[in-house]
């Protein structure tokens, strides 16, 4: 159950306001202490908040209490440009919530149930598209699976 919300006009007005004006962007975050951190890359906890607050300037990461999202334009950085994937997949019908439980476990973004033609959408990066479709055509009950690679975005 998830739990209501009250805004007053006002806040619902600023969040939408905000949401229009909003950039998407993915986010990977990381939980643990700075000092964990630190600890975890042999160094002090002074140096890494140097490196931080360098990677904050560059729009790489955000910090927070206990935490440090990884921004996109970092996993571009690092691992290239990445396009976006659409997996379709025909289930068994006897197999689906077993399928979609593991699904669930996979290196993906989205995992969407559907209705008409095919049972399962995922939505995932071209970097562990091999990964994924591995993992998804040895699961029991798969039928059939259709992929599609982004070449472009027409609005993010």
């Amino acid at each position: 159950m998830t739990e209501e919300v009250k805004l007053t006009d006002r806040q619902y007005q600023l969040l939408n306001h905000l949401l229009q004006r909003a950039q998407p962007m993915r986010v990977y975050t990381v939980y643990g202490d700075q000092d964990e951190i630190a600890r975890e890359l042999g160094m002090t906890r002074q140096a890494l908040a140097i490196h931080l607050k360098r990677l904050k300037e560059l729009g790489l990461v955000r910090t927070g209490r206990e935490f440090v999202d990884i921004t996109e334009k970092a996993v571009k950085l690092l691992k290239g440009q990445s396009s976006d994937v659409i997996i379709l997949v025909k289930i068994e019908p006897k197999y689906r919530d077993k399928v979609y439980d593991a699904a669930k476990k996979l290196p993906i973004e989205k995992a969407l149930r559907l209705a008409g033609d095919y049972d399962l959408a995922i939505i995932t990066q071209e970097t562990v598209l091999d990964k994924v479709l591995d993992s998804i055509n040895n699961m029991e009950g798969v039928k059939e699976t259709k992929t599609f690679i982004s070449i472009g975005a027409l609005k993010e």
